[in-house]
Formats: C-alpha cells, sequence, structure tokens
C-alpha cells in the first residue's frame, strides 16, 4: 500500500489557485510532520510547507503569504492551497512524512516516506 498519494495538480494561468491533497491513509502515526516539496526540472527537489499533528506550520519563504498548508485528521489528509500562482511554481509536487513531530520543517533529507507527487504547471 502506497503510504501517500497526492492530487489536485494541473494547469493554470499565472496569478491562478490550485488546491493540492496528500492522502495519507497508507501512514499510520498519531505523531507525525507532514510535508509538501517540489522539484521544477533540472532543480534540486526544495521544501515548500510543513505541517506537525499540533498544527503547527513552517514555510519556505518564496511561497510565504501565498500557499497554505492545512490537515484535515478525519480524512487523513493533508492540504496545500496556492494562491497567486507564479510561472516558477511549475514543478512536481511531492507530499511527505516522518514521525518526529518536535523537529518538523520541510527539510528534503528529514523525511521516509513520499508519495509520487502530482505535476502543478503555471503559464504566463
Amino acid at each position: 500500500q502506497v503510504p501517500l498519494v497526492e492530487s489536485g495538480g494541473g494547469s493554470v494561468q499565472a496569478g491562478g489557485s490550485l488546491r493540492l491533497s496528500c492522502a495519507a491513509s497508507g501512514y499510520s502515526a498519531s505523531s507525525y510532520c507532514m510535508g509538501w516539496f517540489r522539484q521544477a526540472p533540472g532543480k534540486e527537489r526544495e521544501g515548500v510547507a510543513s505541517i506537525t499533528n499540533f498544527g503547527s506550520t513552517t514555510y519556505a519563504d518564496s511561497v510565504l503569504g501565498r500557499f497554505t498548508i492545512s490537515q484535515d485528521k478525519a480524512k487523513q489528509t493533508v492540504y496545500l492551497q496556492m494562491n497567486t500562482l507564479k510561472p516558477e511554481d511549475t514543478a512536481l509536487y511531492f507530499c511527505a512524512a516522518h514521525n518526529r513531530w518536535y523537529a518538523c520543517k520541510a527539510a528534503v533529507d528529514d523525511f521516509g516516506y513520499w508519495g509520487q507527487g502530482t505535476q502543478v504547471t503555471v503559464s504566463s
């Protein structure tokens, strides 16, 4: 069973919005850190946002004020609301998880469980 499954990607024009979802029913941990990451062609994977089971969040400077990470515990789903999208937001977006809620930040090397990714394309 795949631990994490992303959905909600697509193609939008600059200034538009998308909401990504990460279904985490395959990842069972009462305490966790969930993160969103992205990887553009030819670039390294980078952290976008993170959230703990307690609701504490972090954001990359590049998305602060435009993206919001949230969760619905009953649905075991984490969301990434992306507003005012820019062409530079174009990337494959991944969600990931680990159980060290006390050290939760969107750092790639911290995460061991990953989804397959969902593509976001923003045209100018």
